[in-house]
């Protein structure tokens, strides 16, 4: 009978060990992940060690694992046929906490083997997650390097200390039995385990087999990693397959992008644009991101560190073998590169969609229809990218009289005159309120083209955006966008001018005469510093006070309304002033604080 030997951890603490087991992980299922990636690691091991040693696989058996769940005694078997350990490595790699076999075999690969191993776990600490859910585990083990049949068995309530026996094993390999405890019994059942080694394990190396008392095994991990695949042996009916797999979405994706990097910082993305727009989009706080593995093996849906908000309806993969995690895995370490893999897979986004719209600009304006208005979040957001971001927007035009969002920046840029300096937009409520603006009329006398802005967000862009290559863009209610020289005014005008500004001193900060107006009598100018109505609104919904605004009154002495206020005095020259002022309100998409006595005064200076 062979003598059982009991030892204690050799980190020592009681309080460490209860540490790993009751605080390092949220999510108790985690325990499964990490035991079927220890055996995959096994597998690896034995496969690469192999290499050097072909007498380690004498025995001919297929690599594979297998979990078996037994209901009735509330336990879990979990089995590999890997290169198993010796008593020594048993002490040294499970009753030495924090001491990983996996991180130690890594060091000793060298050259291509390190570069094309599939290890997985490097903290060693996984397996401890075990006893979250387990009152007792033993592990049975049989080194592959040995010839005797001699196994060792390690068995712990997880407390501060283990048991050693040699025992026997017909196999090489590991094999670890979960006693469960009374809160834990759920894990005992086939569909719950079943589940979590679809969610965490399906894209593994191996065979992954799932039993119910010692049965007949169900192949568990059927599905392929198809990110990691070369482009040119996937068919656009796998991608699409693959994307209708990972996002419920039965709907083909409009676009994806698949790409490898390999060199200091290897990884792999997958990346999907959905064809038509998560119901959640506008909820910024919903869960977004792309789905994240480390070495195939899943880590986390939602992983928000590798896109940026603004597109936050991309779906896909991000597979890594480099990014550190903390030790639990659960979450992502602030590191480099994290920011590098972001900035990579940021840029290859933009650049598909600029691809999609050259290739494609009716196929690129349905994306821009569904998604236009989150992309214009970018600028503020994203610095770095803020030009091509810019590059990808699509606006309405002056040029054309119905409302085409099909112009971009470049194409305004095409058209442009040497000597205008300057990109021009009207941002309105809607494109009819835009297009007949009167802050556009000079404009549009002068041949001179206009962006429609008309997106509730316009002019919150246009404050990030500033400028486009090297063009300033500005707005054409700003009252620093007079180029011609400011018309001449009379003594008599100059009166009525002084007059008007007096009488609407609590409304208006000044009084111009106009060189852009045409055909309307007045408009209300910003200040150059001052936000508009519709960036005000964003403003004050974001907690800010801005007081109240205080617009330049701007009028057309040519316009025959204002030759009729030069020929009015006292009450009724106020009371024109007053139908002229919100004359301007109206035409800027507001309303008169009493319409009421505006339609009055209209009726009565029409008749």
């Amino acid at each position: 009978m062979a003598r059982t030997k009991t030892k204690v951890f050799q980190t020592e603490t009681k309080q460490l060990l209860k540490l790993m087991i009751h605080s390092l992980y949220s999510n108790k299922e985690i325990f499964i992940r990490e035991l079927v990636s220890n055996a995959s690691d096994a597998l690896d091991k034995l496969r690469f060690s192999a290499l050097a040693d072909e007498t380690l696989l004498e025995d001919a058996s297929e690599f594979g694992i297998s979990v078996n769940v037994i209901p009735a005694e509330n336990k879990i078997v979990i089995s590999d046929n890997g290169i198993g350990m010796t008593e020594a490595e048993v002490v040294e790699n499970i009753g030495t906490i924090a001491r990983s076999g996996t991180a130690s075999f890594l060091g000793n690969l060298t050259g291509d083997k390190k570069k094309d191993s599939n290890l997985i776990g490097q903290f060693g600490v996984g397996f401890y997650s075990v006893f979250m859910v387990a009152d007792k585990v033993e592990v049975l083990t049989r080194t592959a390097k040995g010839s005797s049949d001699e196994a060792t068995l390690w068995t712990s309530s997880g407390e501060e200390s283990y048991q050693l026996k040699s025992a026997e094993k017909e196999t090489r390999g590991t094999e670890i039995t979960i006693f469960l405890n009374d809160e834990n019994k759920e894990f005992a059942e086939k569909s719950r385990v079943k589940f979590l080694l679809e969610k965490y394990s399906q894209y593994i190396n191996f065979p992954l087999s799932l039993i119910e008392d010692g049965g007949e095994g169900e192949r568990v991990n059927k599905s392929e990693a198809l990110w990691l695949k070369s482009k040119s042996e996937i068919s656009d009916t796998e991608y699409s397959d693959f994307y209708k797999f990972i996002s419920y979405d039965q709907n083909d994706p409009l676009l994806w992008i698949h790409n490898k990097v390999e060199g200091n910082n290897e990884y792999t993305n997958l990346l999907y644009i959905p064809k038509n727009p998560p119901f959640d989009l506008w909820n910024r706080e919903a869960p977004r991101g792309v789905k994240l593995y480390i070495q195939r093996v899943f880590i986390m849906d939602d992983a928000t560190n590798f896109l940026p908000l603004y597109l936050r309806f991309v779906r896909g993969i991000i597979d890594t073998s480099d990014l550190p995690l903390n030790v639990s895995r659960e979450i992502l370490q602030e590191h480099q590169l994290v920011d590098t893999i972001k900035k990579s897979v940021t840029k290859k986004v933009l650049d598909s969609l600029i691809k999609m719209k050259k290739k494609s600009l009716d196929s690129y304006k349905e994306f821009w229809k569904e998604y236009g208005l989150v992309i214009k979040e970018g600028p503020a957001e994203d610095f770095e990218n803020r030009e091509l971001l810019a590059s990808l927007m699509l606006f309405a035009s002056s040029i054309n009289e119905e409302n085409d969002v099909s112009q971009t920046l470049d194409d305004y840029l095409s058209r442009m005159p040497e000597s205008q300096e300057k990109i021009y937009y009207c941002v309105a409520d809607t494109f009819e309120a835009a297009i007949n603006s009167p802050h556009i009329e000079g404009h549009k006398s002068n041949n001179t083209e206009v962006l429609m802005l008309t997106d509730r967000i316009d002019e919150w862009l246009m404050s990030s955006l500033m400028e486009y290559k090297g063009k300033e863009l500005v707005n054409v209610a700003k009252d620093d966008i007079q180029d011609s020289e400011k018309p001449k005014v009379s003594e008599t005008d100059q009166d009525v001018v002084t007059k008007i500004k007096k009488h609407l001193s609590d409304r208006v900060s000044d009084v111009v005469v106009s060189s852009r107006l045409v055909n309307s009598a007045t408009c209300l100018l910003l200040p150059k510093n001052e936000p508009g109505a519709q960036l005000r609104k964003i403003l004050e919904a974001a907690g800010q006070d801005l007081g109240e605004s205080n617009p330049i009154f701007e009028i057309n002495l040519k316009h025959k309304l204002l030759k009729r206020l030069t020929t009015l005095k006292g009450k009724q020259f106020s009371s024109f002033v007053d139908f002229l002022y919100d004359y301007a309100v109206i035409a800027e998409g507001g309303s008169p604080k009493d319409p009421a006595k505006y339609l009055r005064q209209l009726d009565k200076y029409l008749s």
